[in-house]
């Protein structure tokens, strides 16, 4: 398995030198990769009685794409993974150059990973329809594939039209893995047919389980090899010992994860360098294994 970090989005603060430090600190304990979440916009739950979202205007968010390029510059060898990027309240063919860009800034490192998102506040601010977004996301998809591995291209779908034109420079991906996040149905599809992984946001337990072979079936369904599907676990190192750590780790590796990443938020640390330390805690654990 291949470890990482999730990068704590709420938590770091907005001092670009701690951002530096932490990813840094990341790439010289050996993690594979640096994971960041995503939201533009958030909302005021007091405007909307009866609301509880899991983040409100309160919780800070620095832009994937703006943040991976500032550390694209910074380091040498971390893999650079969006977990998820919310697409469809995104222009397809501005992320497809978005990410074609860091891709090259960073020597080959992205790893996209997108999701429809659950907040209509975001997509009502950006201009993107919340209703369709799950089959339009399909032919974002699509689409992002043909823009990173055509000079030029001409395609015409129900959301999307381009005219004999392409993206410069392309990605040294070509195409760039494409992973998704969710949990429904549908989504354990979207991944068979069209994903180069999931991130399951569950416990290694039965019920993970059933999901992941539920994936391995409809990917066979599609023709593909399951094993061509990685599967990213996620750990909360605030949530329990150095020995519940190592149990957990084995049970995604008993369930076939490709990935484990460890999330130091929610884990009442109170300065960046006290995050730092604790990935510095993980990575001694996983060394122990």
């Amino acid at each position: 398995m291949r470890y990482g970090v999730v990068f704590p989005q709420t938590e770091i603060g907005k001092d670009p030198s701690a951002i530096r430090d932490f990813a840094q600190a990341a790439e010289e304990l050996g993690y594979h990769h640096l994971l960041a979440y995503d939201h533009v916009v958030g909302a005021n739950p007091a405007s909307r009685p009866g609301w509880r979202p899991p983040y409100t205007y309160k919780d800070m968010f620095h832009e994937p794409f703006v943040l991976f390029g500032y550390l694209a510059g910074l380091t040498k060898r971390i893999e650079l993974v969006t977990g998820v990027i919310i697409l469809p309240q995104r222009q397809t063919v501005l992320v497809a150059k978005q990410a074609a860009a860091l891709d090259v800034l960073s020597g080959g490192r992205l790893r996209l990973g997108i999701g429809i998102g659950w907040n209509p506040v975001e997509y009502e601010a950006l201009g993107e329809n919340f209703k369709n977004r799950g089959r339009r996301s399909e032919e974002q998809v699509e689409v992002m594939r043909k823009l990173w591995t055509q000079e030029l291209v001409t395609f015409e779908g129900e959301w999307h039209k381009i005219t004999d034109a392409g993206l410069n420079p392309l990605p040294i991906q070509r195409p760039i893995p494409i992973w998704f996040g969710g949990g429904h149905d549908q989504t354990l599809r979207r991944v068979a047919r069209l994903g180069d992984g999931w991130f399951p946001l569950l416990e290694p337990d039965d019920k993970c389980r059933a999901m992941i072979e539920k994936i391995r079936v409809y990917t066979r369904e599609a023709g593909r090899d399951p094993k061509s599907v990685g599967i990213e676990g996620r750990i909360m190192v605030g949530q329990g010992s150095p020995e519940q750590w190592t149990k957990e780790i084995q049970a995604w590796k008993e369930l076939g994860a490709t990935h484990v990443t460890a999330n130091t938020m929610k884990a009442g640390l109170s300065s960046p360098s006290g995050h730092v330390e604790a990935i510095r805690r993980f990575r001694a654990v996983i060394a122990e294994r």
